[in-house]
């Protein structure tokens, strides 16, 4: 298998005819997936463009950092099967392996994880941003502020030419995400922010920081620590999808990494994309029990009706998502280690059995994802609905800041400028206003 580096022309070329006129184009072929038409050259040649709502087919980059098959449920981080990451890894391994390409020895990790570790607390007067927000200022909107202002506080790692400082500024923000994170809980509820402590893991110290409190010492779950260790490692980076082509845009124009990483977490905080599996949450708590699923399945089939199943189906994921058989097995880890009895996973078991076996759902290829599972999984451990999509993009900050370190380095890189195809008035005369 190649790497990004080794990216090379394909004996072939793409043959494009316009009006009699023929142009070629020479075809990219990668390490593994499908080829690419490079068409760089198009509007300079042809003076046309090409038409993609929502890059379905088009290929914004050149990235070593995963590769996804959604036919064939493949989700690999620098060659490694996601499944395998998962079940023996570490979120700080996973992360140490995105932004460095290889996965590290011991003594790589640990000194990883000690520099990470020493950078998880945040300015003092940073704390006080929070004071400005209302008590029920969701999370999200919180973390898109607070993580913007980092770059008024941290400019000795904002000069994005230096790649000392990109280290820095990747370090700062992949350690500072779950502090910024668990104030924003610790605010919404009134208690105090909890200061981190460099004994506990990354994981270990974010659940302590959101749930304990000073009056007492916290004790960590290790089966609740380990779950929330594996939800880290399952939404680490997901190749170029809203939130992450949103974080290149930015950064493309120079934008220092701070701001960028604000932009992914306004990116991520919709429905569409880090919302759903609070979406999914809330539809298996419409629907309620076990003996109410055929109605509402039937009510998916209905074009007509408004409801639909949240946290099936997937924009790339083809086929079973490989993150959601992880999920799966982790949400009856946890379930068993709380004895937690909850009328939600009886429903969404049963909901998951139906689905599977319908053959609507099998023909439309919709299959339970991982954010059908997480949302479960968070709402046992005690995370409020509005915490959901301010975990992910916790999690997915490494990714993030993986994807802009790989874009700032690539020679090929320019500003992104998406064009259009124009469809309003031709040219037109002004009239004054007194002849309208």
């Amino acid at each position: 298998m190649r790497t990004s580096e080794e990216t090379r022309v394909a004996d072939k070329q793409a043959t494009l005819d316009l009006g009699g006129q023929t142009q070629e184009f020479p075809v990219l072929e990668g390490s593994v997936g499908p080829d690419v038409v490079d068409i760089r050259k198009l509007y300079g040649t042809t003076g046309k463009f090409t038409y993609d709502p929502g890059y379905k087919s088009t290929a914004s980059c050149e990235s070593a950092l995963t590769y996804i098959d959604g036919e064939a449920g493949v989700l690999l981080h620098r060659g490694y099967p996601i499944g395998q990451l998962a079940e023996n890894s570490s979120f700080m391994e996973v992360s140490y392996l995105l932004l460095n390409g290889e996965l590290p020895t011991q003594e790589d990790l640990d000194d990883f994880t000690y520099t990470i570790t020493r950078h998880t607390m945040v300015h003092d007067q940073l704390r006080q941003f929070y004071q400005g927000f209302r008590r029920d200022a969701h999370p999200m909107a919180i973390m898109c502020g607070v993580v913007g202002a980092l770059s008024a506080f941290y400019h000795d790692s904002t000069d994005i030419s230096d790649p000392e400082q990109r280290k820095i500024a990747s370090h700062r923000l992949i350690a500072k995400m779950p502090t910024i994170a668990a104030m924003a809980y610790k605010y919404s509820v009134g208690q105090p922010f909890m200061q981190p402590k460099n004994e506990l893991s990354y994981t270990g110290n974010f659940l302590r920081m959101t749930f304990g409190v000073p009056a007492e010492e916290y004790e960590i779950h290790p089966a609740i620590e380990k779950a929330m260790d594996r939800i880290f490692i399952l939404h680490a980076d997901h190749e170029q999808n809203a939130s992450t082509s949103t974080v290149r845009l930015a950064g493309s124009s120079g934008a220092n990494p701070f701001a960028c990483m604000a932009a992914g977490i306004a990116c991520l905080w919709g429905p569409a994309h880090g919302g759903a599996n609070e979406a999914a949450l809330n539809m298996l708590q419409e629907i309620g029990s076990p003996d109410k699923i055929p109605h509402y399945i039937e009510r998916a089939k209905d074009k007509n009706d408004p409801f639909r199943l949240m946290g099936f189906g997937h924009r790339v994921c083809k086929n079973y998502d490989p993150r959601a058989t992880v999920m799966q097995q982790t949400l009856r880890e946890v379930f068993e280690a709380l004895n937690v009895n909850d009328p939600v996973f009886e429903t969404a078991l049963k909901l998951e059995e139906l689905a599977l076996n319908d053959d609507y759902f099998k023909e439309k290829k919709l299959f339970p994802n991982v954010d059908f599972y997480s949302g479960i999984i968070l709402n046992a451990i005690g995370f409020p609905t509005t915490m959901f999509t301010a975990l992910f993009a916790l999690a997915r900050t490494v990714g993030w800041v993986a994807q802009w370190n790989e874009m700032i380095s690539d020679p090929a890189q320019v500003i992104g400028r998406p064009r259009q195809l124009y469809t309003g008035p031709t040219e037109r005369d002004y009239v004054p206003i007194g002849q309208r």
